[in-house]
């Protein structure tokens, strides 16, 4: 029998920095400062992403700063451009993030296209991407889940490239799993589904897919056990990665049984 080959494990780099973690975090819609905290913690992520236009990180001294519990010096900080529906709003925000953290040029871009289901504007994304990597950024997109587009971004220079699942806390877990395995198929930087995870299975089905990692915020913030459901997360993606490196079964459309029937005594 031919030994078929197996995905090569490769650790997860972004930007030239190696994580341990394939399980990217959020800091939104937790109940308190203690909570985001203890979740973030939980999940053992160490990217954490911040909404630059709805987050303290700095820009208002008077008000609780996000840093004080989610420390530089413990996490990689990715300042992301989200509530931004065009290029100039979400250059400015990268910007603005930058000089908040002494130069820091890792980014996540998301350019939404309307209120509605969050979907992001990939022209407007397509002309922010290249404006920033043209500017010094690390950028790490949020995008469609269109191969040519997702191509598209990669030769422009972003440094991830982060196709939807489904809407932004929608919870429905990945829609279109044929397109998101072919994007990674074609990827040689790092892909990971951002938006629409709901539950550990669906984190666990993304890696299984191959994807480099997966970011979420909703599925654990909204959790009834928020801390519980963030160590969830991490040990799917853990069992997910591990499925896909270790290549599942072949599916059969008829049985087949555990047991060989040859050699038996009755």
């Amino acid at each position: 029998m031919t030994q078929r080959q197996l995905p090569q494990d490769k650790p997860l780099m972004i930007a030239g920095k190696t994580y341990q973690s394939r399980l990217l975090v959020g800091t939104g819609k937790y109940k308190d400062m203690d909570e985001t905290r203890d979740a973030i913690a939980a999940s053992g992520a160490e990217i954490v992403t911040v909404a630059v236009r709805r987050t303290n990180i700095g820009q208002n001294p008077d008000e609780p700063n996000l840093l004080d519990v989610i420390s530089p010096d413990r996490y990689t900080i990715l300042p992301n451009t989200a509530g931004c529906y065009t290029a100039k709003d979400a250059v400015r925000t990268c910007k603005l993030a930058r000089e908040l953290l002494d130069g820091h040029n890792l980014v996540k871009l998301e350019v939404l296209g309307e209120h509605k289901t969050l979907y992001p504007n990939m022209t407007e994304t397509l002309i922010a991407a290249e404006e920033l990597v043209k500017d010094g950024f690390d950028v790490m997109v949020y995008c469609t889940d269109d191969i040519l587009l997702c191509q598209r971004l990669e030769d422009m220079g972003c440094v991830a490239i982060m196709p939807l699942g489904a809407p932004i806390g929608s919870g429905l877990g990945i829609q279109n799993r044929y397109n998101i395995r072919l994007i990674v198929e074609n990827a040689k930087v790092p892909v990971l589904v951002d938006a629409g995870v709901g539950t550990a299975s669906d984190a666990a089905i993304a890696m299984e897919l191959g994807c480099d990692g997966v970011l979420m915020n909703t599925a654990i913030a909204e959790a009834g056990d928020p801390i519980r459901m963030a160590r969830a997360m991490s040990a799917a993606i853990e069992a997910g990665r591990d499925a896909y490196l270790a290549g599942r079964m072949p599916k059969k459309l008829y049985a087949s049984a555990s047991s060989p029937l040859d050699g038996t005594f009755f």
